[in-house]
C-alpha cells in the first residue's frame, strides 16, 4: 500500500500557507519594535490630548495621521536597510572617520615596561 500525499493534506496545507503568507507583516527585527513602541507613544499622546480636553475630530485626526507616517517609516527603513542594516548604519555613524594621533614619530617607537 502507497502512502499519496493529495487531496484534502494538500489542500490543506495550500491554504493555511497562503494565510500566513498574507497575516504576516514582513517586518524583521528591530523594526517590530520600533512599530509597536511607535504605536504605543502615538495612542499615549492621543490619550493625553484628549484628557487636555482637545476636540475628538482632532485627536482621531492626529491618531490616524502618526500612525500613518509610523507605518509608512517602518516598512520603508525595513525595505532600505534590511534585518541588520539599521544597526550597521547607526555603528557607522559613531564610527570616527579617522584618527588622531598627537604624538611625535620619535615617540610612537619607544618601548614602554610596565611596572606590576
Amino acid at each position: 500500500m502507497y502512502a499519496r500525499f493529495g487531496g484534502e493534506f494538500s489542500e490543506t496545507y495550500r491554504r493555511n500557507t497562503a494565510r500566513r503568507w498574507v497575516l504576516s507583516l514582513r517586518l524583521e527585527s528591530q523594526y517590530l519594535f520600533i512599530f509597536c513602541g511607535g504605536l504605543l507613544a502615538v495612542f499615549v499622546v492621543f490619550v493625553i490630548l484628549y484628557m487636555a480636553g482637545v476636540n475628538q475630530w482632532v485627536c482621531i485626526g492626529f491618531g490616524v495621521a502618526a500612525a500613518t507616517l509610523l507605518v509608512w517609516l517602518t516598512f520603508r527603513l525595513n525595505a532600505r536597510y534590511g534585518t541588520h542594516g539599521l544597526m550597521k548604519a547607526a555603528a557607522r555613524r559613531r564610527h570616527p572617520r579617522y584618527v588622531v594621533n598627537r604624538l611625535k614619530i620619535p615617540r610612537l617607537f619607544i618601548f614602554k615596561h610596565w611596572q606590576e
